[in-house]
């Protein structure tokens, strides 16, 4: 397909699946200047995020998009990257010059292995933010960070889209490339696990509210941890303060079992963080250990 030349340094944008993440990708590249010339979307929640975000992209399937790139944003799930990207190079769409980016956070340039043998230049450029698939998310990635893995050749211009669509660029050793997934997906993820046990345990105690009275102390907790880390543990663990645990844990009789184990792993790995910073006696750990080991009393 025949699209009207481009200013210079700008590039005709696919977008392999338009989920939350490669629609509003694709949406920072289009305020940046690049001309998103189509889209692949299957769901039904795809296609309306597409025409939010990529209203004059038209949908396409997978082997017209990349056929019509400069770039190509793979935009799909881990465990499917490496499929498609082979099955892609199988029928021969890929072309050499062209430039294939994918949005995994855990995978470096190993799915991209059978593009660049054709010729295409291999970026991975992950965004460390939790998408909506919305407007908003375009103006959140002005303070993102982006992981970005590629060969030396592509470092600068992988930062360079990154900077264009307002993030700051992070580059991450192939090698790497789980661990700092790990790293993210520990905090963001579980971060959101563990907020929704405690407005449940709230709310089993008449709190109707739990967004205004957790707000402000998760949010002074989030700061303090990022700037102080371990110095900023504070609490009945950290205190050593073996009754207050203790009574924690007989009304966690009465919570989901999620949230009782939960508390329990926690409570272990807080003690063992606060005895190596030493913030905590090992009289201080040996009690909370002893109150988080006692045996139920049955009535």
């Amino acid at each position: 397909m025949t699209t009207p030349p481009l200013p210079p340094g700008r590039l005709r944008v696919g977008v392999v699946g338009a989920g939350k993440v490669g629609a509003v990708l694709g949406a920072a590249l289009a305020n940046a200047g690049h001309l998103v010339v189509s889209a692949c979307a299957v769901s039904e929640a795809s296609r309306a995020r597409a025409a939010a975000l990529l209203p004059d992209a038209p949908i396409r399937t997978v082997d017209e998009v990349v056929d019509e790139s400069d770039l190509v944003l793979l935009a799909v799930p881990d465990d499917t990257l490496s499929g498609l990207v082979q099955g892609l190079a199988t029928t021969g769409v890929w072309r050499l010059g062209q430039l294939a980016l994918h949005t995994s956070g855990r995978s470096g340039l190993a799915p991209l292995a059978p593009a660049i043998a054709q010729g295409v230049g291999g970026m991975a450029i992950h965004p460390a933010m939790s998408f909506t698939g919305t407007a908003m998310d375009v103006e959140r990635l002005r303070d993102c960070c982006f992981g970005v893995t590629a060969p030396p050749e592509l470092i600068a211009p992988a930062c360079a889209l990154v900077v264009e669509m307002g993030g700051e660029p992070l580059v991450i050793d192939e090698f790497d490339r789980v661990r700092y997934h790990l790293g993210l997906a520990h905090s963001a993820n579980y971060l959101v696990t563990l907020v929704a046990q405690a407005a449940q345990v709230l709310q089993g105690a008449g709190v109707e509210d739990t967004d205004r009275l957790l707000r402000p102390l998760l949010s002074a907790a989030l700061d303090n941890a990022l700037r102080q880390g371990d110095s900023a543990l504070t609490g009945p663990v950290a205190r050593g303060d073996a009754g207050t645990v203790a009574e924690h844990l007989e009304v966690l009789e009465r919570e989901t079992d999620d949230v009782r184990e939960v508390y329990r792993v926690l409570a272990e790995a807080t003690v063992a963080r606060a005895l190596r910073g030493r913030r905590l006696s090992e009289a201080g750990a040996r009690s909370i250990r002893e109150a988080l080991d006692r045996p139920k009393e049955t009535p």
